[in-house]
């Protein structure tokens, strides 16, 4: 990238990278959380995500860092081992084997998952942000942020949470939220369609900006006040080296262990998986519609999670909140994911203090933002009305992923896209059609498609069937590449059947006349098909 590009993009990557920033700071706090791991390894793979990610990648907007998908797998790991130094063995062998899939060009894997159920993910995505987020908007704080799972740690559902939630409204958490809430609302909708500068800086920026200002202000009243316990929590060290004491090394002494391998190569999978999902999901999502390299995401990935393992933090993702928040806030190049990187370094080491006036319920109100763009309700609409062929599918992966968890809806997702691919190939293998000869009988003219395999035998069996008695039938193979076995199968068995029914059969192959007959045997030599 030239150094004017750079300069060009940089008033769009900056202030992106700031709204990232705000987006990741308490997913990596809550997702370390629920994971069972010490709060400031959620930091450090956020940190690991940003720089070291976002600059080997070539991905153009996607952001990476601790997963929520990871959470369950991640406290698991530490409970089995016993041991987080031993977890964090599993976390680089993860990244090792990760970078042996990029080599291998594993990558290849992302491009067969189908649009609709790329768009059911970022919906279902969408609808959990803003399930999740709305007790948080109201400060009520029991589950972590990076708790996405439909049956929660805190013993309540997603449902439930938000009932629950409204019994115990915080004045305070609720005011300020709402109050970011219309200004970033006010903000996109009226003031960046006014004047450049609306653009640069972010409403989520001065919804934070409020938020800080607002505990400044109130943080003591007994009324309007917000506990300690629905802000920003981030681990303050006294001094440097109490800041150095926060990181953990891995027990290499421990490689021998056959759990960790296994975890290892659990965490790579998922990981893996997930990554290429999300970078799916991101180019889709990109206005210039760039697409990125997945083998190169693979091992890019892959070392940060070396990286993150042998300084104490958790593993990484490429993820679709940070990436569509990325996105969404005007982000054009990977500039703004490796600023977000740098501003939780700073953030963390020069102003903990201040980063911990920040009200859960602000943060809460940007990702509502965040889920309601990934979730329009145009997009239910367009969906809907694309057929049941694009529509179930899409449902079927938001309703699992809200219910379930991602990967589960991804699967059941691309499940019914199979089957429809299934059912659309029994269906239009051939076309039947009639038409009158001179001599006023009735010639049946079965016109096949460019490509025959075993899916196809139901529906031709059916048709052929359905022939009459005493009926001239001629089979076209003109359009006809590839014809399998089975099918040919199919043929001959019902060419012995015709002979009982005084059923007439001929071939035409598109050479010649098409009143032109060959025999089965004739037509497959002459295509060179070989049984």
């Amino acid at each position: 990238m030239s150094k004017n590009n750079f300069l060009e993009n940089l008033k769009f990557d900056l202030p992106s990278s700031f709204v990232v920033f705000f987006v990741a700071l308490p997913l990596c706090l809550g997702i370390a959380l629920a994971s069972g791991a010490p709060l400031f390894s959620g930091i450090i793979a956020g940190i690991v995500g940003g720089i070291v990610v976002g600059s080997i990648s070539a991905s153009s907007l996607g952001v990476s860092g601790p997963a929520a998908g990871l959470a369950a797998i991640v406290l698991s790991a530490i409970a089995t081992l016993g041991r987080y130094e031993d977890f964090l063995l599993a976390v680089v062998l993860s990244g090792v084997i990760q970078v042996i899939f990029g080599l291998l060009k594993a990558g290849l894997i992302g491009h067969y998952f189908p649009t609709n159920v790329i768009k059911g993910m970022l919906t279902g995505i969408g609808l959990i942000i803003i399930l999740k987020q709305i007790p948080h908007f109201f400060g009520y704080d029991a589950d972590p942020e990076g708790d996405w799972s439909f049956l929660q740690f805190d013993g309540e559902n997603t449902f439930t949470e938000i009932f629950v939630s409204l019994k115990h409204i915080t004045l305070g958490s609720s005011i300020i939220a709402f109050i970011s809430l219309i200004v970033m609302l006010f903000w996109d909708k009226v003031l960046s369609k006014k004047h450049s500068f609306f653009k640069i800086i972010q409403g989520a920026f001065i919804a934070v900006i409020l938020g800080i200002s607002y505990q400044l202000i109130f943080g003591g009243h007994e009324v309007l006040g917000i506990s300690q316990s629905h802000l920003v929590n981030i681990p303050i060290s006294g001094s440097f080296n109490e800041f150095l004491e926060v990181f953990a090394f891995p027990n290499f002494s421990s490689i021998g262990n056959s759990q960790i391998w296994i975890i290892a190569f659990t965490i790579a999978l998922v990981a893996s998986l997930e990554t290429l999902l999300s970078v799916e999901a991101t180019d889709k999502l990109d206005p210039l519609r760039r697409d990125t390299p997945t083998n190169r995401e693979l091992f890019a990935q892959g070392t940060g999670n070396i990286v993150s393992g042998m300084i104490g933090g958790l593993p990484i993702t490429q993820v679709i909140v940070r990436s569509s928040a990325n996105v969404q806030s005007g982000g054009k190049t990977k500039t703004s994911t490796i600023i977000h990187g740098f501003l939780l370094l700073i953030a963390v080491v020069l102003i903990p203090t201040v980063l911990n006036l920040i009200p859960l319920s602000v943060l809460a109100s940007i990702l509502l933002v965040v889920g309601y763009k990934l979730a329009n309700p145009q997009l239910f609409i367009k969906m809907y009305r694309l057929g049941n062929n694009q529509f179930i599918p899409f449902i079927v992966t938001v309703l699992v992923i809200v219910f379930k968890d991602l990967l589960w809806g991804i699967s059941i997702g691309l499940a019914f896209s199979i089957i429809e691919v299934i059912l659309n190939s029994y269906k239009n293998s051939h076309f039947l059609q009639k038409i009158v000869k001179k001599d006023d009988n009735n010639l049946l003219i079965l016109k096949f498609a460019e490509e025959l395999n075993f899916l196809n035998k139901g529906s031709i069996l059916r048709e052929l069937d359905s022939v009459p008695e005493q009926s001239d039938i001629l089979l076209d193979f003109s359009n006809n590449k590839f014809i399998d076995y089975d099918v040919i199968e199919v043929i001959e068995n019902y060419l012995i059947r015709s002979k009982e029914r005084n059923i007439n059969v001929s071939f035409y192959t598109g050479e010649g006349n098409i009143a032109d007959k060959l025999s089965l045997n004739e037509y497959l030599e002459k295509r060179s098909y070989k049984k």
